[in-house]
């Protein structure tokens, strides 16, 4: 299925996910060249045995709670961009969220710090309250409908949808598996009644249990047989299996699993109020994906971005046009075709579709190694491509290890005053000074001037090549905080410049204005 155009304009790439009733797709935007997620539901599938009205009635309720539920703006809810049918599928088109869902964070982290398990739930209350005050109830709060971003902050989703799927009532489908997750479900929902915020209180509440213990209160073997537990078992409280945990948290775990809803807390507001006096009042984050950096730091930035290279979006495979899988048989999928894959990406290029071109070479690149080498020239001229459209689509920190490796390749064969050599080097300096390390810029370009001035006698000297480079390491200077050394940079170049051009050239009047603004500016 990928390669198809839901309404016209989202082009589905890569599947993320799947279930009984629809699949989760990585998608691109034709129309604004942006990553996006989509999410296909099939009406048939929800609506069972009920027929073709019932399937209609869905389309319907679907595209009217989407757009209520679009109008919910919190930071911590996903963004929903668009929504509607297309042939037999509903389609919501969402936010692509950089970043990992809570049940693979559970995952990598064991045990999971009670720390952090507090900073989540305290986040989860926060987007619980604003969509409370809707009137919303999401019924369907899990670990895998939260994602923790690389700065930390959780990002809930699938709210418009679980409303949709259970607007009164817990229904079972024509499979016999109720609509819902059977472990997060709350007495009242399991048995049909009506459903408030304390019915995502109490799944906020299994979530918490989750997280502190490794394991949700109540499981089972059969979906029935969950639903039975959270109906007449109680919970155990997990200080039996984490001592550590304090009292008070274990104690509200209890509160929000209460079998009746008047015994669980009032509000998500109530139990942010719990949670407060037990969040982190102090300290530095962990690293990348620390649910507590938004309370050690809040509104601060992303000191990953700035110190280690951007994650890379999920890997995106070639699209279906591009291989030759024998879907009806099968049987695995051949090797990707380079040659069209290339076609493919120069197509995307020349229609302004960047963001995609990125994903195809960067998912195709790996392939082509495994089957040419990667030191052969069809490797070498996909990374070189590679680069250049990082470049073209702002993300310098991708491109700057791409540009390293075949700068390092090329002077290994041709040496270090190759023309493609310095080419590569030159574009590395570009892209750190795009990302502010201007020292380590202002190095690169260093490096690299007195072969196009000709110093070392190859190759033959590039004026112009030069002349921007001085103009670049001046600004560098100035950057860094060495005011003299810059302006004496721009001084000599407008010497050589007005020598070269005559004093009427854009660069020497360019220079003098910048000179006369750095005079204003330093008092002389």
């Amino acid at each position: 299925m990928n390669g198809r155009v839901i309404a016209g304009r989202y082009e589905l790439a890569a599947i993320l996910g799947q279930g009984g009733m629809g699949q989760v797709w990585t998608a691109y935007d034709q129309r604004l060249d942006r990553r996006v997620a989509v999410k296909l539901l099939r009406p048939d599938r929800v609506a069972g045995p009920s027929g073709s009205d019932a399937a209609d009635e869905l389309r319907r309720r679907f595209v009217r709670e989407c757009r209520v539920t679009a109008q919910v703006d919190h930071p911590g809810l996903v963004t929903v961009h668009d929504a509607g049918s297309d042939d037999d599928d509903l389609y919501l088109v969402m936010q692509y969220v950089e970043g990992a869902d809570l049940a693979d964070h559970l995952a990598e982290h064991d045990p999971y710090p009670w720390p952090w398990a507090v900073a989540v739930a305290a986040q989860l209350c926060a987007v619980l309250s604003a969509v409370h005050a809707v009137p919303i109830v999401h019924r369907d709060l899990k670990p895998r409908n939260a994602m923790i971003r690389p700065d930390g902050t959780v990002i809930v989703l699938d709210l418009g949808v679980a409303s949709v799927l259970d607007s009164d009532t817990t229904r079972l489908t024509h499979t016999g598996s109720p609509i819902g997750s059977p472990a997060y479900m709350a007495p009242e929902q399991a048995m049909g009644g009506a459903v408030g915020p304390y019915t995502d209180l109490y799944a906020l509440g299994v979530l918490l249990h989750e997280l502190l213990s490794g394991d949700v209160p109540f499981a089972g073997s059969t979906a029935l047989g969950v639903l039975h537990r959270h109906l007449y078992e109680p919970p155990l409280p997990v200080r039996h299996l984490r001592p550590e945990v304090p009292e008070p948290l274990e104690a509200l775990v209890l509160r929000l699993l209460a079998k009746d809803p008047q015994h669980r807390p009032a509000s998500a507001q109530e139990v942010y109020e719990s949670l407060r006096p037990l969040l982190p009042a102090g300290g530095t984050p962990a690293g990348p994906l620390d649910p507590t950096r938004p309370f050690l730091r809040p509104h601060a930035p992303w000191p990953d971005r700035a110190a280690t290279p951007a994650p890379a979006p999920v890997p995106v495979p070639v699209p279906a046009q591009l291989t030759h899988t024998t879907y009806s048989t099968g049987a695995p999928a051949s090797r990707p075709d380079v040659a069209k894959a290339v076609d493919e990406v120069k197509q995307l290029l020349s229609e302004g579709r960047i963001t995609q071109a990125v994903d195809i070479l960067g998912g195709i690149l790996p392939a082509a190694a495994a089957e040419h080498g990667e030191h052969s020239p069809v490797v070498r001229i996909l990374r070189k491509q590679y680069a250049a459209t990082l470049m073209d689509d702002g993300q310098f920190r991708r491109a700057l290890p791409e540009l390293r490796r075949l700068a390092d390749d090329r002077s290994a064969e041709a040496g270090p005053a190759d023309t493609q050599t310095l080419q590569f080097r030159y574009d590395a300096a570009q892209c750190l000074e795009q990302l502010g390390e201007a020292a380590a810029a202002l190095a690169e370009y260093r490096a690299v001037l007195p072969y196009y001035e000709n110093t070392y006698g190859a190759p033959p000297p590039d004026r112009g090549r030069a002349f921007d480079i001085r103009h670049r390491i001046g600004h560098l200077l100035l950057a860094v905080g060495d005011h003299a050394a810059g302006r004496g940079q721009l001084q000599a170049l407008l010497y050589d410049a007005e020598r070269a051009y005559g004093p009427h050239h854009p660069l020497p009047q360019e220079l003098r204005r910048q000179l006369t603004h750095q005079r204003h500016v330093r008092g002389g």
